[in-house]
């Protein structure tokens, strides 16, 4: 079987870190990477009692900062695949033995998770206010990006090495919308990119973007939309869709 590691970013989830590695289900991974993010309790002292192998940063580098990390710490530590679990437990790590499947059964390169499919998204908890942006935000994304993804913005991924050595993974965003960038980067790359559906989770324990910073994500992702046209184009090139 192939070395699957998984990459944890976590920031301030003492309270909900070990509920979600525990949750993890033994025999589909082979190591936990939890990359403490400037976190200002004790997450990183939690992931070590519990066999995580932990990278700190000093100070708080963001989402997207976090992830570069464990990727390029995973990738070190001789991993096939990386499958990212949120440390605050908003993603069911149940299912990481299907986003394995995915990879190891149906070859894809990348997969990302779905609420889209079951129908339960906005029964779940999710505000409409960020509802209708993702539906308006993924249909612009699937007609640029020549895709066909339902949830351009989850945050629940699995990639393969020879992916994450592929793409210029330092270019990309230090921060929510990292999420998207590296999606763009398996999309215009044309890997197969695989969809596994699960339901919301919107508890207390869960961290939940703000209505201020949603608007600024998503104002990102338009701008980011854009620049690619300006570099498909030829008017503007942009190295980071150079391939």
């Amino acid at each position: 079987m192939p070395k699957t590691i998984i990459v944890m970013p976590a920031f301030n989830v003492a309270g909900v870190l070990e509920k979600t590695i525990k949750a993890l289900p033994i025999g589909c991974w082979d190591e936990i990477i939890v990359v403490n993010d400037g976190s200002k309790d004790n997450t990183a002292q939690i992931a070590a009692r519990l066999g995580c192998h932990v990278v700190t940063h000093p100070q708080n580098r963001g989402y997207g900062g976090a992830q570069k990390t464990g990727y390029k710490e995973a990738l070190t530590r001789g991993a096939d695949m990386v499958v990212m679990v949120h440390g605050d437990n908003q993603y069911d790590p149940s299912l990481v033995p299907e986003f394995v499947r995915k990879m190891t059964e149906e070859k894809c390169d990348l997969v990302t998770g779905t609420r889209m499919v079951l129908g339960d998204v906005l029964k779940s908890g999710m505000p409409l206010w960020k509802f209708i942006p993702n539906r308006f935000l993924t249909w612009i994304e699937n007609v640029s990006f020549g895709s066909n993804i339902s949830d351009y913005h989850n945050g629940f991924r699995a990639y393969s090495a020879k992916f994450l050595r592929e793409i210029p993974l330092d270019l990309l965003s230090e921060k929510f919308d990292f999420d998207t960038d590296i999606i763009i980067q398996g999309a215009i790359r044309k890997y197969k990119i695989g969809e596994v559906p699960h339901p919301t989770r919107y508890l207390k324990e869960n961290s939940q973007m703000p209505f201020s910073k949603a608007i600024v994500y998503g104002l990102s992702i338009l701008k980011t939309v854009w620049g690619f046209w300006l570099h498909k184009t030829g008017i503007c090139r942009q190295q980071i869709y150079s391939l």
